[in-house]
């Protein structure tokens, strides 16, 4: 058996001893609830901050003070429960991107996670904090290079992590609708391509930047599997959603537990991007064209087509977060069918490490030459 079942993931001087990001998943979805839960049993739990602000009782009103105060909210109560790694998700995409960094490096939060576009300026909202880590999501190693070289140039600094992201993942999607099952970008072959990538800067930098997958992840021989091939640890956010500890309603996380295989579907977004959902009433309403324009409360999302769009899909995915499906979707990933029960975080991160070390027992008895 491996010991312990897992190896840890180190990102500058932070260690988590489970090599388990917890995806953010907005609207809602993961707040300090699941976040500190996962922190608690030695992953980083992050805190999504799209629409973190809709529990306000002025988030329709003043949008952007809404938003801050839930986060500064949120951020407190997940530290009043864990002294474990915590981190926040910021999608460059939002209307109030700057607003959400400055306040998660005031709140000196330990790990910015940021993608949904290229967080190319992140590193200017630190302002003499050594302490935030801040590590970008990508989708390619194109992007990845972009990064390292505009942060090298533009700030003398390096991600201190990059999360690659591949097709399978749930919510927007950083690929074009014929890619995904294109074996092209396949989340192995991302990973490689991104290791390779960021090499070379790590040996400019003199320090480690390691690469995180994501996107599909959901077993811990999933996780043994990436972390063969040289991925320093992984995201994984659909398994998290069928916890007691996720912030969602529970008929959210039955929506999971309901979905078969063909239930996962790819629809466009109002915001330009494919994306991953269950499949229901709803999303058949807007495929059919029975939705109609409306008024946008929010502009939540800088590439939003509000104008034109046949439903806001904030207000979609916080109905989705409060259960009522009836007007709302839930994102999920392409393993979410798999989901059978509702289980604690705690017995989660145990079934991982069983998963994880019945992996990895074969291939330490073959290194070692038993034939046991």
């Amino acid at each position: 058996m491996v010991a312990n079942g897992f190896n840890k993931l180190r990102i500058g001087e932070l260690t988590a001893e489970v090599p388990v990001i917890q995806g953010g998943m907005g609207v809602g979805v993961s707040l300090s609830g699941l976040a500190s839960a996962v922190a608690n049993e030695g992953g980083i739990g992050v805190i999504a901050t799209a629409g973190i602000g809709m529990f306000e009782p002025d988030f329709a009103t003043d949008f952007p003070g809404a938003n801050i105060r839930a986060l500064k909210k949120e951020i407190r109560k997940a530290r009043a429960r864990t002294k474990g790694i915590l981190g926040v998700n910021i999608m460059v995409a939002l209307s109030n991107f700057a607003d959400m960094a400055k306040t998660a490096v005031e709140e000196k939060v330990d790990i910015i996670f940021s993608g949904a576009g290229l967080p190319l300026n992140l590193p200017e909202f630190l302002e003499g904090n050594q302490r935030t880590k801040l590590v970008p999501i990508v989708s390619s190693a194109r992007a990845a290079t972009l990064i390292c070289r505009r942060w090298l140039g533009k700030y003398s600094r390096l991600p201190d992590a990059i999360v690659v992201e591949g097709p399978m993942a749930g919510g927007h999607l950083g690929f074009k609708e014929e890619q995904l099952g294109d074996p092209a970008f396949a989340l192995e072959r991302l990973v490689t391509e991104v290791i390779a990538a960021v090499k070379p800067f790590a040996a400019e930098g003199q320090r480690p930047i390691p690469v995180i997958a994501a996107g599909g992840i959901y077993t811990g021989a999933d996780i043994y599997k990436f972390i063969r091939l040289g991925a320093a640890g992984v995201q994984m956010a659909t398994r998290f959603v069928t916890t007691y500890e996720c912030d969602a309603a529970p008929a959210f996380k039955q929506a999971y537990i309901d979905a078969r295989k063909e239930d996962l579907v790819i629809i466009k977004s109002p915001v330009g991007l494919p994306g991953r959902a269950i499949r229901n009433n709803f999303t058949d309403a807007v495929n059919a064209g029975k939705r109609k324009p409306f008024k946008c409360p929010y502009h939540c999302i800088k590439t939003c087509a509000y104008q034109s769009s046949p439903y806001c899909i904030a207000l979609a995915l916080i109905n989705a977060q409060k259960g009522n499906l009836k007007h709302g979707f839930a994102f999920a990933g392409e393993n979410a069918y798999r989901a059978k029960e509702i289980v604690s975080v705690r017995e989660l991160v145990r079934i991982l490490r069983e998963e994880y070390a019945a992996a990895a027992e074969p291939v330490a008895l073959a290194s070692s030459g038993s034939g046991l």
